[in-house]
């Protein structure tokens, strides 16, 4: 299957649990008015940090040209300048509602699961799973438009800068929280679906040299645990966990919890039970 044909015909997505993306537009304008008003406390508090403060958030006029900023700092380099950077990722979600609106998601969504993180702020600035997600959102939509070498370019420069590699092909939800991020990988035919956690050195991969549609589908509510690793084109089910280090090889059902090498179903969940918000790591 071709590049082309395989993003003409997605494949379709079950629908989410209702969590964080619910959240209104009310509840997003308070979320970037509460951002706001952290940087403005830390500005004053810490006068180290105040020139970051007034450079990525509180000089910017809208949280598009917040998040283009953050994200440009940490990719500029000798050939990608930080102001141009800026400009390009600042005018794709100018003009994308609702990849703006996936933005506020994944910070709400790792604001509430994180138990490390004090608010948006930190993680709008310091986490860079977060920011790594968020680049590749931009690279995606350059996908769509067929810009295929400019979102390569982003994606790889993310990898460098952030230590996750995701493909820009790949089809992810709103409402996700890759925690830590470094060594995450994500290939190009996945699909993520809301409201999924995943931890540091996860893998969505194929099984070889295989073409066409042959990753991962991670569906709505799931955790994957630090460590695992997901192989092929198959399925894990709607509110289920990867116990950490597990390679799974093979669909897992919904509502349970699968551990070792190769994985295997080791507990029943609770119909009301989601992995992805309780990020419970015990078996």
């Amino acid at each position: 299957m071709s590049r082309t044909e395989y993003r003409a015909a997605p494949r379709t997505m079950m629908p989410p649990p209702t969590l964080v993306v619910s959240a209104t537009r009310n509840d997003t304008d308070l979320l970037w008015q509460q951002l706001r008003a952290a940087a403005a406390d830390v500005a004053q508090r810490e006068p180290l940090l105040q020139p970051r403060m007034q450079a990525l958030v509180l000089e910017r006029p809208t949280p598009a040209a917040m998040i283009a900023a953050v994200l440009a700092r940490g990719l500029a380099c000798s050939d990608l300048p930080e102001a141009a950077l800026a400009t390009l990722m600042e005018n794709i979600l100018d003009h994308d509602a609702a990849l703006l609106a996936r933005v506020a998601t994944d910070l709400t969504a790792v604001t509430q699961r994180d138990p490390a993180c004090p608010n948006a702020l930190h993680v709008l600035l310091n986490l860079k799973g977060f920011q790594a997600l968020q680049v590749y959102r931009i690279a995606h939509a350059l996908w769509r438009e067929e810009r295929e070498e400019l979102a390569f370019a982003l994606a790889n420069q993310a990898s460098v800068a952030f230590a996750v590699d995701i493909h820009p092909a790949a089809r992810i939800g709103a409402g996700v929280m890759l925690d830590h991020g470094t060594g995450i990988v994500i290939g190009e035919t996945s699909v993520i679906e809301d409201n999924v956690s995943i931890l540091q050195n996860v893998t969505l991969g194929g099984t070889g040299k295989e073409h066409g549609d042959r990753h991962p589908k991670i569906r709505s509510g799931v955790m994957l645990g630090a460590g695992a690793k997901v192989l092929g084109n198959i399925e894990i089910g709607s509110m289920s966990k990867v116990a950490a280090g597990s390679v799974v090889l093979s669909n897992v059902p919904p509502h349970c919890t699968v551990a070792g090498v190769p994985a295997r179903i080791v507990r029943q969940h609770r119909g009301d039970s989601c992995p992805s918000l309780d990020m419970d790591q015990t078996l």
